[in-house]
């Protein structure tokens, strides 16, 4: 199972099909099947359900692919971050970013930190916290801007940013349309859409014990464009950042009254990790940014 037939399976996982796989990787396909016969009996398991006109990947298949694209996207960073290590000021950067504030924060950081290195290029990663935190611990990141609450065992941290959690709702929502502040005795029956966090819907839950109810939540997401879709076609009540959404015209926001709703937003990296030059002086930039503030 070597980088080679790895970055193989994952053209054909993601083709699906042998003869367009072999024609991106620009080789025969009986080579490229064979390379995948091996790859299937050296793990003992079948990766590709072979039909007719395309592949169907198994269970076996789809946790492959998404730990052959980790491997690969460390060995990339590991060979950009030793060659920048001798190239001063010139790479890439990759950060990971949570949804709500951290696009908008992060932006700002970017688009001045690149005016004033422009030999540094950036990938950004997008995430929930507990994602974006365990690929900090698996070495694909380095750098990420994520939600409280953080491990301050495992990560350094610089707060950057607060915000409340807003109400969305379809416009013909009964709720929509008062000019009262919105109280948690008024959601207390209504179907929620919440983050998919733990730490995040378990805030949320904590809004309702004094009512002594269980919150309504019919779905957990990360993605907050998902969550305003469901909210725009009346599935339930969006909770999440006030910055989470582009307002359209099937959508309000309200706001929460009565409780604690505010997020806050950390700059964060991890205790004891070998940093890149690059990232060093990327995170002395952000320190000195905030300081200043």
């Amino acid at each position: 199972m070597d980088l080679r037939t790895l970055t193989y399976f994952v053209v054909i996982a993601e083709e699906l099909n042998i003869t367009k796989a072999a024609k991106i990787l620009n080789m025969s396909q009986p080579p490229l099947s064979n390379q995948m016969k091996g790859l299937e009996e050296e793990l003992g398991t079948k990766l590709f359900i072979r039909g007719k006109r395309q592949l169907t990947l198994t269970e076996e298949g789809k946790y492959l692919y998404q730990k052959s694209k980790d491997i690969l996207g460390l060995v990339d960073k590991t060979t950009t971050e030793i060659r920048d290590m001798n190239n001063a000021l010139t790479g890439t950067i990759s950060i990971g970013l949570v949804e709500g504030m951290a696009p908008d924060i992060a932006a700002q950081w970017i688009s001045d930190y690149m005016r004033q290195y422009p030999s540094v290029h950036f990938r950004v990663v997008d995430g929930n916290s507990d994602d974006l935190i365990e690929k900090m611990r698996a070495g694909l990141i380095s750098l990420a801007v994520v939600t409280a609450p953080i491990d301050a065992n495992l990560l350094n941290s610089i707060k950057v940013g607060e915000e409340k959690l807003g109400l969305f709702m379809n416009k013909d929502h009964p709720l929509a349309s008062t000019q009262k502040n919105i109280t948690i005795h008024d959601i207390k029956n209504e179907p929620l859409i919440v983050p998919s966090r733990k730490a995040t819907s378990d805030y949320i839950r904590k809004w309702f014990r004094p009512l002594r109810v269980e919150p309504n939540i019919v779905c957990e997401m990360d993605n907050y464009l998902d969550a305003a879709a469901l909210a725009g076609r009346s599935v339930g009540i969006s909770v999440f950042p006030r910055t989470g959404y582009i307002l359209n015209s099937s959508i309000v926001r309200k706001e929460i009254e009565g409780v604690s709703s505010s997020i806050e937003y950390y700059f964060v990296w991890r205790k004891g990790h070998m940093l890149s030059v690059i990232e060093e002086n990327f995170i002395d930039y952000i320190q000195a940014i905030v300081t200043k503030k």
